[in-house]
């Protein structure tokens, strides 16, 4: 029985085949062959193509048309003093040493002095009800949905999916569904609500759409410390059709988890503090659960990506260090050889330092993970997408590029995403959050002093 699916595989293979027959007709002269004769053999070609095609279908490509990130009012921009001061504010409970130790860490995160709070936390008194933080919520989701629909000329009742995702605040109804309803998208549109993933969720949500604080707990004040406000949009394709107006093509998603590792799992724990405060706990274990992660990831990656040549190398490093008497130091691939841009999740300075040390990478090479962290601070899932943003203000990208997006977070888990992309993006069209300040950047980061996370002790300790 040929179905509708089967009909259209049939077409497919026709479509692939007929411009090869034509292009042999020539060499051949199967211009003379009788028409049974031609026509049996288009018919054999053809059966034996489909049935090859049944057994092992050809995954669809993937597409980016193009993406958007958030840029809030300049009225939320706060420097790393006011950020301090307006702790103060919010909670008079703070001892002095808590607000001086969040001095520190602001001072030393890598955060600069135009990152933006949120507008309920500015307000005197702050009021961080529901209320605002919905409205927070639908400023950042309206404003990058409404421009990226405008620059890619997409009318929201085609699009067929939408995921979301937002690591904190969870409404009913479901953001997914704010959405879908300010948008007026069709009666069948499939949504997705992704919460509670961290930090990695920006590049799982990628993965999904390709198979288908308070308290004077110093641990919990690094969130305090480094996160702000940002998001992002960003408009995927299945539709071969979409191919020459896309940006991006989608070549690799890998995600890792290792939350069967009771370290890893317990090394970032939202909870109550010893005050009934409710906050996110980070513990010592964060650093060797990121790296363990990470590991992990570009362990699955590397095959997919590296040349013969740096798989050979590493190999045989492999081999020889586990002969007798061998003190050969492991053999970090050059991953260069494989992407042209890697923009890490901007986590924090740390973070960035430890991957730059670990990958063997140049401060030019981390450039855009570094100024992003600096001008936006960490807006968890979607600060990958301003790094993006920021390669190709700088007219970075070129046709052929490949990036390689990474994120990571609480889990704990890690995500590479790995795209090509389709054309040169000129300078002067990569309108986005960066267009009126580029020239501005990079700025020097050398007199930042260094400093290590405080962190609770290990759960399993």
């Amino acid at each position: 029985m040929v179905t509708k699916q089967n009909l259209s595989l049939l077409i497919i293979v026709f479509l692939l085949l007929s411009p090869a027959m034509f292009s042999l007709s020539g060499s051949m002269n199967l211009a003379l062959t009788p028409p049974f004769w031609l026509t049996l053999t288009l018919t054999i070609i053809m059966t034996i193509s489909f049935f090859l095609l049944n057994k092992n279908p050809s995954p669809k490509q993937i597409y980016m048309l193009d993406f958007a990130c958030y840029k809030p009012p300049a009225a939320q921009a706060i420097t790393k003093q006011g950020a301090v001061a307006q702790a103060r504010v919010f909670n008079k409970l703070y001892k002095e040493e808590t607000l001086e130790f969040m001095r520190n860490t602001i001072e030393r995160s890598g955060l600069g002095d135009s990152t933006y709070f949120p507008e309920a936390f500015l307000k005197d008194p702050p009021d961080p009800d529901m209320e605002a933080a919905r409205a927070e919520v639908e400023m950042a989701i309206f404003g990058v949905v409404d421009e990226l629909l405008a620059k890619t000329k997409v009318k929201s009742r085609d699009i067929g999916t939408v995921v979301v995702n937002c690591c904190i605040f969870c409404a009913v109804p479901s953001l997914s569904s704010v959405i879908v309803n300010r948008y007026k998208m069709k009666e069948g549109v499939v949504s997705y609500n992704l919460s509670g993933m961290g930090c990695t969720a920006g590049l799982i949500a990628i993965n999904l759409a390709k198979q288908l604080l308070q308290g004077n707990d110093r641990s919990k004040f690094l969130i305090n410390c480094l996160f702000r406000v940002g998001g992002a949009a960003i408009l995927l394709s299945n539709r071969p059709s979409d191919h020459r107006s896309s940006k991006y093509q989608l070549l690799h998603a890998i995600p890792t988890h290792t939350a069967s590792f009771d370290r890893c799992y317990n090394c970032i724990v939202s909870e109550e503090d010893t005050e009934g405060h409710e906050g996110v706990t980070i513990t010592k274990d964060l650093l060797a659960a990121a790296i363990t992660a990470i590991e992990s990831n570009v362990t699955s990656l590397a095959p997919l990506v590296l040349p013969a040549s740096e798989q050979a190398r590493y190999l045989l490093n492999h081999v020889t260090r586990r002969l007798p008497m061998a003190n050969a130091k492991p053999y970090v691939p050059d991953f260069k050889k494989s992407f042209d841009h890697f923009l890490p999740h901007v986590g924090g300075k740390p973070v960035l330092d430890q991957l730059q040390r670990s990958l063997g990478l140049t401060e030019a090479d981390m450039e855009a993970s570094r100024m992003t962290l600096y001008r936006y601070g960490n807006t968890s899932s979607s600060s990958v997408w301003y790094e993006l943003a920021y390669a190709e203000a700088k007219g970075r990208i070129g046709r052929g590029d490949r990036v390689w997006h990474m994120a990571f977070g609480s889990g704990f888990k890690c995500c590479s995403v790995v795209w090509r992309a389709i054309r040169t993006v000129d300078r002067e069209e990569a309108t986005n959050v960066w267009s009126d300040e580029i020239d501005a950047f990079p700025v020097d980061l050398d007199h930042i002093a260094q400093f290590y996370y405080f962190s609770e002790p290990s759960k399993l300790a």
